[in-house]
C-alpha cells in the first residue's frame, strides 16, 4: 500500500459485526479475478489492513456495506492516495456522462459515483487522513459535479424535444438560461456526510430561447422535477443525494422552478430577513453560470444593505432571540442533544455569523465570505467580533461537524442526534476514536457551552421573545425546539401552526405584505401564541386568527395596535379561541377593535332610549337607501359585539344581555321598516287611510334575545273598506301591497352585505304558518285567533309585542293579542294541549344533555310551556297574569296565587340559570356542548357564568352535577303543574295532529 494508514484508528464497537465484515470482506474477495482476490486478502491480513476493515465494519453497517463491495475501488485508493483518486473519481464521471442521453445510466453512473465518494470521504475522516474542512469540501464537489451532469443531460433532453433552443449543443449550459442555486451548506461548500442539498432552481426569461414561450414555464418545472428525481430517487444502486427546493420564494405558493422576474419581485418586495441571511451563501452550482452570476449579482442590494434601518436590525435580532439564549446556564444533556439545532450547536455558530454579516456587510464587503468560519475570522479581522472568539467557535465548529459526520455515517441517516441512550454515545464515542465515553461527553459538553456562551452575548441587552421556550418560524425545517415548546404549549398540530406563522411572515396576506408588518409580527407572534395557548382549543383559535389576518387590507396599523396595547392582544386571541361568532364578526370588520379602544366599551350597556340616540346620530349619515342598510347592519353588529365582549369579560351574562338585544333590534327592525316603506312608495304610492305594524313574537318578543337569535316577526295591516289600491305608478291592492311590502322588508333584514345579515327572520308564526300570507289584514288576525287558532299559536302569543308601525293601530293590535288571550278556554284541554305538545317536541328533540338547556327535560321550554300555561289557563279571570317576558309571567302567576313562591323562585332561578349557560354557549360552541370535549378553560368560563355568585364548582363532573340538579327539579314542577295532570285526562275525542312552525 502506498497510503500510509494510521497505528491507531477507532476500536470496533460492536466486534461480532466487525468479524462479519471480515468475513464478508473475504468472501466477496473469492469471486474477484485473481489479482484483485490476492490483494483484497493481504489487504485484510495486514494488521492497518485488518484493523481499518475492524473499525468501518465494527462502527457502521452502511460503510460496512460500501466497503465490502469496492475492493478494486479500495485498491486503487489505498495505491493512489485520497486526493488523487478522488479528482480522479469526479474527472472520469465528467468525462463518462458528459454528453450521457440515457438517463438510466446516468442515474446509475452517479450513483455508483456518489457511493464511492461517500467511502472515500469516510475512510478519509476515520483515519484522519483530510481535515473536516476537506471532507465537507469533497461532500460539496461530488454534489456540484452530480448536479452539473444531470441539469445538462436534461436540458440536452429539452432541446431534442423541441422545448428549448440552446445556443451550444456541446455545452448545454452556455445561455440555456437556467440556474440551479446551492444554498446553505452547498453554496458554503460544508456539505455533511449525509445531508440534503438545498437548491433554487430559477430561468431567467430575458435569456432563454424557446420555441414554444407559452410552455416556457411548464419547461423549466418539469426539468426541476426531473433534477430532483436524478438526485434523490432510490433504485437498486442507491440515490446520489437527497434534494430540497424550499428555500424558492415562498414554497407553498410557487412552482418547483421560478423565473428570475417572479424572484426578483418577491426579493424585492417581500423577501425577508432570514431569506437574506440564507443567500449569504447562494452560489450558481449548475446550469447557466454567467446568467446565475448576474441572478447572484442582483440579489447583492437585497442581502447586503447600505443603509440598515434600526426596525430591519431588530428584526434580523428576533429571528433568534425567539431561541431560548442564557449565558452560563447549563441545561444540555449529552443524551439525545441536537448538534445541529440544539444549544451550543452549529446552527448558533451559523447564525452567529450571519447576523454580524447582514448588520455590517453593507458597507463592508470584507466581512461577506459565505463559508461560516472565514466569516467569523473577516469579522474578527475588522474588530466586529472578539479575536478569542475565532479559535473557540471554530474548535466547537469543527468538533460538532466531525460528530454529525460520524452520527450519520452509521446508518447514513440524516440525522444530527445524539444517541438518546447510554449505549448509543458510547458506540459513537468508540467511533470517534474516544477510549472513554465520559471524556467525549466532557468535550461535547465544554464546545457546546462555549458556543452558547458566544451566542448569548449577542443578546445580551435584549429581551428574549420565546417565553416559554423556542419560538422559531424561519427557514424550511421545522425548529425540533419550538416543536416542543407549541406541544407543551397545548398546540396538537405543531408543524401546521410553524406552516402557519411562517405564511405569515412570507407576506401571503395583504396585511403581512411590508417589511414593517413583518417586524411587528415577529415581535408579537411570541405573547400571540402564548395567549392562544390559553383558549380551550389553541390549533383552532390559530386558524381562526389566520383567517382574521387573512382579510385584513393591511397590517402595520393592527400590528401598532396590539404592540402598544398588549391587553388587546390578549382579547383578540380570546374571541379567537373562545368566541366563534365574534371571531367571524372580527374577521369581517377588524375595525370593531378600535370602538375596543374607546373609553366607555366595558360601561355598562346602554339602554333603549340611548340607542335611539345613537343610532339616529349614525343614520344621519346615511346617504341614500343602500347606504341607510349598510350603516344599519354595521351599527347593529357593532353594539352586538360588544355585548359579546361584554359577556366574554364576564361583565354582562345572556340573562342580563337579552334586553339589550332586544332592544337593539327594536331600533334597527323599526327603522329599516320606515326607510323600506319610504323607499316603496316610490314605485307603488300610498294606501290612503291604511296602516301596518310589526309583532314581534318569541325570543325579541319576550325581550330575550342571544347573540345568535333569528327574530320571529308577524306582520299586521288594516285598510278601509273604500282603499281598493295604491296611488302610484304601479298600484296594487291592500294584500298586495302588505305582502311585497314585508317582503321587501325581509329582504332588507336578511340580505347579505360586507358587514353580515342583519338577522335572520323567521315568519312561521303568522297566522296559518308558512302557508297564511306573510302580512295579515287586522280583521282576519282577530278571526284567525277567535276561530282557527291552536293552542300552541296561543302558546306563542303570549310573547307578542308590538316593536313598531302605527301608533294608533299598534294599539288596536295589541287589544286583539289580549283579547286573544284572555278568552276563557276548556281548562283540561288546555292542560292536554299543552302537555301534548311538549310530547312532540320531546320526541323529535328530545335530549339526555342538559347542556341542550333549550330542550333537556327541565330546561327552557319546560319552564316557559309553564308561564305560558299558567298565562292562558288564568287570564280569562285576571288579565293582570300577562305578560311577554317569561320571568315576568311566572311572577305575576306567583302573586296571584297560581303558583307557589318558593316554586316560582326555584323557577326563576333555573330560568335566570338557563339563560346565562345559553348565552354563554351561543358565544363560546357552534352546536350544542359535548361534555366529554370540555376544556379546562370552557369550564371555568361556564362555571364563572352558571354561578356567579357562589362557590364555583370544583370540576367539570361537579358542574354537571349541579345542572342536572336544577334540571331535575324545574322537570318535576313541570311534571306536577302539567305533565301528571294530564295525563290523568281522557283523550279529547276530537284530537288531530297540530301543525307546528
Amino acid at each position: 500500500m502506498s497510503v500510509s494508514l494510521p497505528a491507531t484508528l477507532p476500536r470496533p464497537f460492536d466486534p461480532a459485526r466487525a468479524e462479519h465484515g471480515q468475513e464478508r470482506w473475504r468472501q466477496e474477495a473469492a469471486g474477484k479475478d485473481p489479482a484483485l482476490r490476492d490483494w483484497a486478502l493481504a489487504f485484510a491480513d495486514d494488521p492497518a489492513g485488518r484493523a481499518l476493515i475492524d473499525a468501518v465494519c465494527g462502527n457502521s453497517p452502511h460503510l460496512a456495506l460500501s466497503l465490502t463491495r469496492e475492493h478494486a475501488f479500495m485498491r486503487r485508493l489505498m495505491a493512489e492516495g485520497f486526493d488523487a483518486t478522488f479528482a480522479a473519481l469526479l474527472a472520469e464521471l465528467e468525462a463518462d456522462l458528459a454528453g450521457e442521453r440515457n438517463v438510466d445510466r446516468l442515474m446509475a453512473e452517479l450513483r455508483i459515483a456518489k457511493r464511492r465518494a461517500a467511502l472515500l470521504i469516510a475512510v478519509a475522516d476515520i483515519t484522519r487522513t483530510w481535515s473536516e474542512h476537506r471532507v465537507t469540501r469533497a461532500l460539496s464537489d461530488t454534489a456540484e459535479t452530480a448536479l452539473r451532469l444531470a441539469s445538462a443531460h436534461l436540458l440536452r433532453k429539452a432541446a431534442e424535444a423541441g422545448t428549448l433552443t440552446l445556443p451550444d449543443l456541446q455545452r448545454p449550459w452556455v445561455g440555456s438560461g437556467l440556474i440551479v442555486l446551492g444554498m446553505g451548506k452547498l453554496g458554503a461548500r460544508e456539505l455533511n456526510y449525509s445531508s440534503d442539498i438545498d437548491v433554487i432552481v430559477l430561468y431567467d426569461d430575458a435569456v432563454v430561447r424557446t420555441p414554444q414561450p407559452d410552455t416556457l414555464a411548464r419547461t423549466f418545472i418539469r426539468i426541476a422535477r426531473d433534477l430532483v428525481r436524478i438526485m434523490e430517487e432510490r433504485t437498486r444502486d442507491g440515490y446520489v443525494f437527497r434534494t430540497d427546493l424550499r428555500l424558492r420564494p415562498d414554497p407553498g405558493a410557487t412552482p418547483l422552478a421560478v423565473s428570475v422576474t417572479a424572484a426578483e419581485i418577491y426579493y424585492g418586495s417581500v423577501g425577508q430577513n432570514w431569506e437574506r441571511a440564507a443567500m449569504i451563501k447562494a452560489r450558481p452550482v449548475a446550469g447557466d453560470p454567467e446568467a446565475g452570476t448576474n441572478f447572484v449579482r442582483f440579489l447583492e442590494p437585497f442581502v447586503w444593505r447600505r443603509h440598515l434601518d434600526f426596525a430591519a436590525i431588530q428584526d434580523i435580532h428576533s429571528i433568534k432571540r425567539q431561541i431560548n439564549a442564557h449565558k452560563g446556564h447549563r441545561t444540555v444533556t449529552v443524551n439525545g442533544h441536537d448538534v445541529k439545532v440544539g444549544r451550543g450547536g452549529i446552527r448558533e455558530i451559523e447564525f452567529f455569523a450571519q447576523t454580524q454579516q447582514l448588520i455590517f456587510g453593507g458597507r463592508d464587503t470584507r466581512v461577506r465570505p459565505a463559508p461560516t468560519l472565514e466569516a467569523i475570522a473577516a469579522l474578527a479581522a475588522v474588530g466586529r467580533v472578539p479575536e478569542a472568539a475565532v479559535e473557540e467557535l471554530g474548535a466547537a465548529y469543527w468538533f460538532l461537524r466531525r460528530v454529525e459526520h460520524h452520527i450519520q455515517m452509521i446508518d447514513d441517516r440524516q440525522t444530527h442526534q445524539i444517541p438518546a441512550d447510554d449505549a448509543g454515545v458510547a458506540h459513537l464515542a468508540t467511533f470517534l476514536g474516544y477510549d472513554d465515553p465520559a471524556a467525549f461527553r466532557a468535550d461535547l459538553l465544554g464546545h457546546l457551552g462555549r458556543v452558547e456562551d458566544r451566542y448569548a452575548e449577542l443578546f445580551e441587552e435584549a429581551p428574549s421573545l420565546s417565553g416559554p421556550g423556542n419560538l422559531v418560524f424561519t427557514g424550511t425545517d421545522d425548529d425540533p425546539g419550538t416543536v416542543r415548546t407549541l406541544r407543551d404549549m397545548g398546540f396538537r398540530d405543531p408543524g401546521r401552526v410553524i406552516a402557519v406563522v411562517s405564511a405569515w411572515h412570507r407576506g401571503r396576506y395583504k396585511a403581512t405584505r411590508s417589511g414593517r408588518a413583518r417586524e411587528l409580527l415577529t415581535e408579537l407572534v411570541p405573547t400571540l401564541l402564548s395567549e392562544l395557548a390559553k383558549t380551550p382549543d389553541p390549533d383552532a383559535a390559530l386558524m381562526n386568527f389566520d383567517g382574521f389576518l387573512g382579510k385584513l387590507p393591511a397590517g402595520v396599523g393592527l400590528f401598532s395596535l396590539f404592540y402598544a396595547n398588549p391587553w388587546l392582544l390578549n382579547l383578540v386571541a380570546e374571541i379567537m379561541g373562545t368566541a366563534p361568532r365574534l371571531a367571524e364578526a372580527l374577521s369581517r370588520n377588524p375595525s370593531l377593535l378600535e370602538a375596543v379602544l374607546s373609553q366607555d366599551f366595558f360601561d355598562p350597556l346602554p339602554d333603549r332610549a340611548a340607542l335611539a340616540a345613537d343610532y339616529g346620530r349614525v343614520m344621519a349619515a346615511a346617504r341614500d337607501f343602500e347606504d341607510s342598510l349598510a350603516l344599519a347592519r354595521r351599527w347593529t353588529n357593532d353594539h352586538r359585539f360588544r355585548a359579546g365582549v361584554h359577556m366574554l369579560r364576564n361583565i354582562t351574562d345572556g340573562d342580563g344581555c337579552g334586553p339589550f338585544l332586544a332592544a337593539l333590534a327594536d331600533v334597527a327592525v323599526c327603522d329599516i321598516a320606515a326607510r323600506v316603506e319610504e323607499d316603496f312608495t316610490r314605485r307603488h304610492g300610498h294606501l290612503p287611510g291604511a296602516a301596518w305594524v310589526i309583532v314581534a313574537m318569541g325570543k325579541l318578543g319576550s325581550r330575550q334575545l342571544t347573540l345568535t337569535s333569528d327574530i320571529d316577526l308577524i306582520v299586521v295591516y288594516e285598510a278601509p273598506p273604500e282603499t281598493k289600491a295604491s296611488d302610484g305608478a304601479k298600484p296594487l291592492s291592500p294584500a298586495e301591497y302588505y305582502i311585497k311590502l314585508t317582503q321587501r322588508l325581509t329582504n332588507a333584514i336578511t340580505a347579505p352585505m360586507a358587514d353580515g345579515r342583519l338577522y335572520e327572520v323567521d315568519m312561521r308564526l303568522r297566522p296559518s304558518g308558512n302557508a297564511g300570507p306573510l302580512a295579515t289584514s287586522l280583521a282576519s288576525f282577530v278571526k284567525y285567533q277567535a276561530e282557527g287558532a291552536w293552542t300552541w299559536e296561543h302558546m306563542a302569543l303570549t310573547r307578542a309585542r308590538v316593536i313598531g308601525g302605527d301608533d294608533a293601530l299598534a294599539e288596536r293590535v295589541r287589544a286583539a293579542i289580549c283579547d286573544a288571550l284572555v278568552r276563557p278556554r276548556d281548562p283540561d284541554r288546555l292542560l292536554w294541549d299543552v302537555a301534548d305538545m311538549r310530547r312532540r317536541i320531546d320526541r323529535e328533540f328530545g335530549t339526555a344533555n342538559p347542556w341542550d338547556v333549550k330542550y333537556a327535560r327541565g330546561g327552557l321550554i319546560d319552564i316557559e310551556f309553564i308561564a305560558q300555561y299558567l298565562q292562558l289557563r288564568h287570564a280569562a279571570a285576571d288579565r293582570g297574569v300577562l305578560s311577554a317576558d317569561t320571568a315576568g309571567a311566572i311572577r305575576n302567576a306567583a302573586d296571584a296565587g297560581h303558583l307557589a313562591p318558593a316554586v316560582a323562585e326555584e323557577l326563576l332561578s333555573a330560568l335566570r340559570l338557563w339563560r346565562r349557560v345559553q348565552g354563554f354557549l351561543r358565544l363560546t360552541t357552534t352546536g350544542v356542548l359535548d361534555p366529554g370535549q370540555v376544556s379546562q378553560s370552557l369550564f371555568e368560563g361556564l362555571a364563572r357564568t352558571a354561578f356567579p355568585d357562589e362557590d364555583a364548582p370544583v370540576d367539570f363532573a361537579a358542574l354537571d352535577t349541579r345542572l342536572r340538579d336544577v334540571a331535575a327539579r324545574a322537570y318535576a314542577h313541570f311534571g306536577t303543574l302539567i305533565e301528571q295532570p294530564a295525563a290523568r285526562l281522557t283523550p279529547p275525542a276530537n284530537q288531530e295532529e297540530p301543525k307546528l312552525p
